[in-house]
């Protein structure tokens, strides 16, 4: 399974739209792009995988791996990235402003069922960040 992480950066934040197949998803939201910095920037754009991952604070959710220079990048719940988010991905039902979204456990329940289904057939799921602004277009 290949999952398209489409990006929307602004300073506040980015906004994204995650998709399989042409399929939407859910919307997301990350911090805004700051060269990678641990806890407060959003990963860079590229490829990835996702595994399952446990902890007492989440519970089971879905784990970003090998992404330079980070650890512990996920994906779980959290409606404003700048006060939640320390460089992990909030699946979003409703986006409501830079950073900023509404029902995200509602929409983390749907990405977490449909990557689990694809895990727990012992297939991969790939993650596949990328923008709308190419390059040197993005705002810094």
């Amino acid at each position: 399974m290949i999952l398209f992480l489409t990006r929307t950066y602004f300073p506040e934040g980015c906004n994204g739209k995650l998709e399989c197949e042409g399929k939407f998803i859910c919307n997301t939201i990350e911090l805004p792009w700051k060269n990678n910095e641990t806890k407060v920037s959003c990963i860079p754009e590229g490829k990835y995988f996702i595994r399952k991952r446990y902890s007492k604070k989440f519970q089971w959710h879905l784990e970003i791996v090998d992404v330079k220079n980070r650890s512990l990048i996920l994906f779980h719940p959290a409606n404003n990235a700048l006060r939640e988010l320390n460089g992990c991905i909030a699946p979003v039902t409703k986006l409501s402003g830079p950073g900023l979204g509404l029902m995200s456990r509602k929409a983390f329940t749907k990405l977490k069922g449909l990557v689990y289904k694809v895990l727990d057939r012992q297939e991969s799921v790939e993650l596949i960040v990328d923008s709308l602004l190419r390059g040197n277009d993005r705002e810094e």
